[in-house]
């Protein structure tokens, strides 16, 4: 956590309030966890505890238990310290400055510090940072690597085939630099700061509150001190509860509160359903020999058939030792369930055009995290009565750019401008009490964000063809490349990637190679370099809607397909003690957060919330 004597008093006052049990019972260290759950075979009599399924009210051992939240108020709440959400906060402050008014803005981020859960490629393109904070490289910003060569390439199996990055086609990079966007939004808090925002990572805001009217009220922090059994432990506590005139929701893909927002107004009634990929990364320490700052290299095909939507970077950064930073991406609207995203990954490694730059290195850091692909088309309504969505939550990455941070944080200074004239307006005659900003999506959609994401609108969804990859890549050169996506008409994505996977039984298994552990690793010393961890004695926060299904639909028919979606061990199929059938084992204190579970699972019953706060990766510049 920041510092606390960086605080306003106001601060003090709101962490006093927050202070909790976090830290009365240490979790095991993950090592100990990880090698003990291979053995174990404890059975337990329901899987999911967590009172969003199991109402508290009728449980007799919270008869009496106090639960009167404290309350604070402020004039805006943001919910995600990303790119987005701490835009918006120095948007906020710099307008309030300008205008000399006084006006309190919070933002609650659910990792231990800023930057702890961000992973991304990435290559960023400063459009937005230009826009926001001018002077940036005075203020010492981390953009230390400016992009210097493009290297794009179809992979077969043993070869490499060349392609040409032509003059306006999205992949290109000129003038962008590669970062590691955790050190970036690390660095946009001190900005925040140094203006006076109040931040509180740390702190999950586990619920959305409303005003009896049905309008935004605010959110609340998650309730700490419950065991995992979902009985109150001694030193449970309240969450709290933080009010506000508009709350901006920038949690990133996927998030658990607006998922309930959606639901709550409406939001997705008219655009198409968002669609996904996931995204795993790792950073190494390279032979210095081999080491080209400023190189960026992206690939698609193997191992990869034509039919599965992905790709590959990887960037030579330039911060003082040789580092690269490389991923692999895969569309989860993929259908075979015998896919693991993770192993492909580990063995596209073994490329021989990527085996070169790896080779006598070691690997550092890993982690993964879900990302929207679903473009213009699937981006919901961005507005309501108290609040509204910016950033990854409604989803404004640039799918062929492989880009979202820029549009992000523009979304987040366009919320901001829309937002302050009203809450700081005197006398303002509202319909509602939580105020409503409309003018958000109606600038939004009259700027460069708008613009950019309309014309790369379809070609996310033309990959759906016959000739898949190549197929795609064909519409991408016709019509992007000559006319600029301005076909008078907007392609459609297949649906929910949780309907796409085929029955088991239609499916052929793939067979992966053995992790070497040179090149390859598997995948339990993969989440220990994530630092992910969790306080183990709390209800697993990857709840279950029933818990019956896992083994009745989705490993009947799909052979349990969370077990190799999830990039982290969370998910296990294990023998019944009585030796007559299987169960589902959740290793809670795996979880890295990327959200893949809550959008993959065909059964649609997985609904990740969030943990105590404070859990999860611990990402260093990820």
């Amino acid at each position: 956590m920041f510092p606390a004597s960086r605080y306003s008093s106001k601060a003090h006052r709101c962490i006093r309030a927050l202070k909790t049990a976090q830290g009365e019972h240490a979790a095991p260290p993950l090592y100990t966890t990880l090698n003990r759950r291979a053995c174990s075979s404890v059975s337990t009599p329901r899987i999911t505890t967590h009172y969003t399924i199991h109402s508290r009210d009728k449980d007799p051992r919270w008869e009496g238990i106090e639960m009167e939240r404290f309350a604070d108020e402020a004039d805006v709440v943001i919910v995600g310290g990303g790119p987005a959400g701490l835009s918006a906060a120095i948007r906020l402050k710099q307008l309030a400055n300008e205008h000399e008014k006084e006006l309190r803005v919070c933002l609650v981020e659910k990792a231990s510090q800023i930057g702890a859960h961000t992973l991304s490629g990435a290559c960023l393109e400063p459009t937005a940072l230009d826009e926001l904070i001018p002077d940036w490289k005075e203020r010492g910003a981390p953009l230390n690597t400016p992009v210097t060569e493009d290297v794009f390439s179809i992979l077969t199996e043993k070869y490499r085939i060349p392609v040409p990055i032509l003059p306006g086609l999205p992949m290109g990079n000129h003038g962008n630099y590669i970062v590691r966007l955790g050190n970036f939004v690390r660095w946009l808090g001190e900005q925040a700061e140094e203006l006076g925002v109040e931040l509180y990572p740390g702190y999950a805001a586990a619920e959305v509150l409303f005003h009896e009217d049905g309008s935004v009220k605010g959110i609340a922090t998650n309730d700490v001190g419950i065991a995992k059994d979902g009985s109150p432990k001694d030193v449970f506590e309240r969450g709290m509860e933080l009010h506000a005139k508009v709350t901006m929701f920038g949690e990133g893909c996927h998030g658990h509160l607006a998922k309930q927002l959606y639901k709550q107004f409406n939001l997705r009634e008219n655009c198409e359903p968002q669609t996904y990929a996931i995204g795993l990364k790792e950073v190494w320490a390279i032979d210095e020999k081999k080491w080209r700052p400023g190189r960026a290299e992206h690939s698609v095909g193997w191992p990869l058939n034509r039919l599965t939507y992905g790709g590959s970077f990887l960037y030579h950064l330039n911060e003082g030792e040789p580092l690269v930073a490389l991923g692999f991406v895969v569309g989860l609207d993929y259908t075979n369930p015998y896919l693991s995203p993770f192993r492909e990954f580990q063995r596209w490694k073994h490329h021989p055009f990527v085996a070169a730059t790896l080779e006598g290195g070691s690997r550092i850091a890993y982690g993964a995290r879900a990302l929207n692909e679903g473009g213009s088309q699937s981006i919901p309504k961005l507005t309501f009565p108290g609040g509204l969505l910016i950033g990854c939550s409604p989803g404004f990455m640039n799918v062929p750019k492989i880009k979202g941070t820029h549009t992000a944080m523009k979304s987040g200074m366009l919320a901001a401008e829309a937002v302050f004239p009203k809450v700081t307006a005197e006398g303002l005659d509202s319909e509602t009490a939580g105020l409503h900003a409309p003018e958000y999506a109606e600038t939004l959609k009259k700027s460069w964000v708008w613009k950019e994401l309309h014309a790369v609108r379809n070609i996310r969804p033309s990959f759906h063809n016959y000739f898949g990859l190549y197929g795609g890549m064909a519409y991408t050169g016709v019509f992007y490349w000559i006319f600029r996506g301005k076909e008078p008409w907007t392609l459609k994505h297949c649906g929910l990637d949780a309907d796409q996977l085929k029955p088991a039984k239609e499916c052929t298994p793939i067979e992966y190679p053995k992790p070497d552990g040179k090149l390859s690793f598997d995948l339990l010393s993969s989440v220990a370099l994530s630092g992910t961890n969790h306080e183990g004695d709390q209800p697993a926060h990857l709840t279950l809607k029933s818990d019956s299904v896992p083994v009745q639909r989705n490993l009947a028919i799909y052979d349990g397909p969370e077990q190799r979606f999830c990039p982290a061990g969370v998910y296990e199929y294990v023998p019944l003690e009585t030796g007559d059938g299987m169960r589902l084992q959740i290793n809670a204190q795996n979880c890295v957060h990327c959200k893949t579970c809550d959008i993959k699972d065909p059964s649609q019953n997985i609904n990740w919330v969030v943990p105590e706060g404070g859990g999860g990766p611990a990402y260093n510049g990820l």
